[in-house]
């Protein structure tokens, strides 16, 4: 199955809209105690890129593992140009023309770009690599990109590594092509380009399915907009509706689709909100000077910096260029190899978590069911799991369950955690409501400095949004806050001021004024310093 050219039109009726590649009908699948897609149906059509939008749990990465043969419908059928197809194995959905490109690569990264696609070919026969980079340059040069099939994965950008995964996927013949969070990752100019890229696949006859947490990605690059809501397609707008709004009334109507008539049109997230005025920062209260770490991957060299009590400030960059290590250093968490961290004028590098937390240094991990919380202890134990034998909850050694109970509960109020009660396990809640208890135990008590990783990853709009607030909010009291975020549009909505990290460096920073997106897009794609 070759991919679908300019002059091999997708068969429709003569001088009407062209038939579907994909239907489909009454597509339903359960879990225990849920109904994941109730009764979707939808088409894709041949030339178009198909945003599908809706709040975590909405059912869109089920949706996309039914498509892609991860997992298989209940109920309802899919059909692939017409006929009913059962989608067994993500083998099966590739030989019926569908590929996915995950939001996590899916490449060997020790393996050139070459060798990656001949991953899956016969086992007992030899790879013909030199057919396989003249293959690979003529679907380049067909969709206009280069990629040098030579390159190892690893040494290759994100956006690359995308690039890579969306020939090979085409290279397997796919038609229509599903891009799950595509751009979480990319700089702005990535996100860019994708969009061009998108265009000029759909300009060759395929059917893009793209899945975004951003309305304004999903209004500049969509033709077609689909919206779930708790399992159940609950609106749809079409090319000519979405051409006739402008970018306010298409807000409007797709979070009124999400959230209800009664969502604030504020709601919306990732539409380059407009910074707050700069808050009067207070004096300096974490102060970081020459730090070094070790680190297999990304080492931390030289890196200096300081956050006023009530500022926020944001680390930028793209996934992998020492962040994680950078907050793992600050929390104590990973071994100082020289520098100093100051907090509110005290050395504290050579202090452990614990000593750092008991002074006011806080944490917020991306991992939150990883490394934040243990998913199969109690909402309240997860609470205070940084304070396990400490008073008022431990006396001698022996725990005090009302004590327990009354602050679990007070925080659950306090920071609007849904959960069927304290004694759930936490694994069980959404990771928004995880989140919640993560901000809950963090922010609370003695809390002086924040540090957060990627706070919004993963969430829907609403646990955006309200994250967020808690993050505005943290600061309006005082607290020093270093947001570290892949996100830009979060940085410009919250941040006074803007660091742009690489290779384990902070390269530069600047005012979060009307020229940050530019000066931070740059420094972020190695174009200035």
């Amino acid at each position: 199955m070759s991919m679908l050219r300019p002059d091999q039109p997708h068969a429709g009726p003569p001088g009407g809209p062209a038939a579907p590649l994909v239907s489909l009908t009454g597509v339903t699948k359960r879990f225990p105690g849920v109904v994941a897609n109730d009764a979707v149906s939808l088409d894709l059509l041949p030339g178009e890129v198909h945003v599908l939008l809706g709040e975590n749990g909405a059912g869109k990465s089920t949706l996309v593992g039914m498509l892609s043969g991860l997992q298989q419908p209940d109920a309802g059928e899919i059909c692939i140009d017409g006929k009913a197809q059962a989608i067994t194995s993500p083998r099966r959905a590739l030989d019926l023309g569908i590929g996915t490109v995950f939001q996590h690569a899916m490449l060997v990264p020790s393996l050139t770009v070459v060798d990656n696609l001949a991953l899956g070919g016969p086992w007992w026969r030899r790879p013909d690599r030199a057919g396989l980079a003249r293959r690979m340059a003529e679907v380049c040069r067909g969709i206009g990109i280069a990629v040098d099939p030579a390159a190892v994965t690893g040494h290759l950008s994100l956006g690359e590594q995308q690039q890579a995964e969306i020939v090979r996927a085409l290279m397997r013949g796919s038609r229509v092509l599903i891009l799950d969070e595509a751009t979480a990752m990319l700089t702005p100019k990535g996100s860019e380009d994708l969009g061009a890229l998108m265009r000029r696949l759909v300009a060759q006859g395929l059917a893009v399915v793209f899945i975004t947490h951003k309305l304004n990605e999903a209004l500049a690059f969509g033709d077609r907009i689909t919206v779930l809501r708790l399992g159940r397609k609950v609106g749809e707008i079409g090319p000519e509706r979405l051409k006739a709004m402008d970018a306010g009334t298409a807000t409007a109507e797709v979070v009124r689709l999400m959230f209800g008539a009664a969502a604030p049109v504020d709601a919306a997230v990732g539409e380059a909100a407009a910074h707050a005025p700069r808050r009067p920062a207070g004096p300096a209260l974490l102060e970081v000077a020459d730090l070094a770490a070790d680190d297999p991957s990304t080492p931390l060299a030289g890196v200096a910096l300081s956050v006023a009590a009530g500022e926020i400030l944001g680390i930028a960059g793209i996934d992998g260029n020492g962040q994680k290590q950078l907050a793992e250093a600050l929390a104590g968490q990973r071994p100082v190899r020289a520098g100093t961290i100051r907090l509110d004028g005290r050395p504290i590098e050579a202090l452990d978590v614990g000593a750092r937390r008991a002074l006011g240094l806080r944490y917020v991990t991306d991992d939150r069911l990883g490394e934040g919380t243990v998913g199969a202890f109690p909402v309240a134990t997860n609470l205070v799991l940084k304070e396990i034998g400490e008073p008022p909850f431990w006396s001698r050694g022996i725990d005090r369950p009302a004590a327990l109970a009354a602050h679990a509960r007070a925080l659950v109020t306090a920071y609007d955690v849904r959960t069927p009660g304290i004694e759930t396990p936490i694994g069980k809640l959404s990771g928004g409501n995880i989140q919640k208890a993560l901000l809950a135990r963090e922010l609370s008590g003695s809390a002086r400095a924040v540090i957060f990783a990627k706070p919004t990853y993963g969430l829907d709009v609403q646990n955006i949004r309200a994250t967020r607030r808690r993050i505005r909010e943290a600061a309006a009291g005082g607290m020093a806050i270093l947001l570290i975020s892949t996100d830009l549009e979060e940085l410009l909505e919250l941040a006074d001021r803007i660091a742009v990290m690489a290779r384990g460096r902070l390269v530069g920073t600047v005012g979060n004024d009307g020229e940050a997106r530019r000066r931070v897009g740059e420094m972020m794609s190695g174009v200035a310093a």
